[in-house]
């Protein structure tokens, strides 16, 4: 069992050449429990990947703690895989030797680490591209890569920072269904950043809302929808409703963090 508790973090960035601190998150608290898939929604720049980032353990926070079945989080550690949204593969590594990357960090014998990569390969849909270079690849199959490559050394929690957001939208949409039948499978405990809120929807078990900047926990929605999940459940009344009641809650906030507020509209 794997319980993630994030204990009243926040995070300040000191000012520029002396100047003002930039506040990210406001303290913060959530518990992500075993095979959760949790979606963190808001504005651009409200502290998503920040707060990610710390429970990567890519950052610190400056109150505050993380702790993963009661240990702290101090640093990066194997049991949190992260994918970015940027693809972030090895230019100079094939598709297998990018996923095989951390297994032969940890020194793994070299028929194991084939073993779980073509595994993986498989799971992905990338059978008969194992020794492609990125350069060679659709965006689509980049980021399945990897996707493939953080699932390979079987973390605990999987953390995602909008890793759809630059595709198409018909890459996008496939790719979301990827990672459910993924999810579906292995039950992995997943934390997801976007700025979606269909994405959001489908993708989750519960939304988490978060307001503009300073960031902080505004609300946290339940999904009531079943598995598997097809993408003909985006047209239900029950994920219109969701869809609506999300879209003006990050309306509101994404107002607040304009720099001006919007001019009246004439009649």
């Amino acid at each position: 069992m794997t319980t993630l508790m994030l204990d009243g973090v926040a995070r300040t960035f000191p000012g520029v050449r002396g100047g003002v601190a930039t506040i990210a998150l406001h303290p913060t608290s959530l518990r992500v429990d075993t095979n959760d898939f949790i979606t963190i929604l808001g504005p651009s720049g409200c502290g998503k990947s920040t707060l990610l980032r710390i429970v990567a353990g890519l950052d610190r926070p400056t109150s505050g703690r993380v702790l993963l079945d009661d240990v702290e989080v101090v640093g990066p550690g194997r049991d949190r895989g992260m994918v970015f949204q940027s693809y972030t593969l090895f230019p100079w590594l094939s598709v297998e030797d990018n996923i095989r990357f951390g297994l032969r960090e940890r020194g793994l014998p070299l028929a194991q680490q084939r073993d779980i990569a073509a595994h993986y390969i498989a799971r992905v849909g990338l059978s008969g591209f194992e020794r492609h270079y990125p350069r060679m690849l659709s965006g689509g199959m980049q980021q399945r890569t990897a996707i493939a490559r953080a699932l390979a050394n079987d973390p605990r929690i999987l953390l995602l920072d909008e890793p759809f957001g630059a595709l198409d939208h018909q890459t996008r949409g496939l790719m979301q269904e990827l990672l459910l039948s993924i999810w579906e499978a292995e039950r992995k405990t997943v934390l997801f950043v976007t700025h979606d809120i269909e994405e959001a929807i489908f993708m989750a078990n519960r939304v988490v809302v978060m307001t503009a900047r300073p960031g902080r926990i505004k609300d946290e929605v339940s999904v009531e929808l079943g598995h598997p999940r097809h993408y003909t459940m985006k047209t239900t009344p029950a994920f219109s409703a969701l869809k609506a009641h999300l879209t003006e809650e990050t309306r509101v906030e994404a107002l607040h963090a304009l720099p001006t507020p919007l001019p009246a509209l004439q009649p």
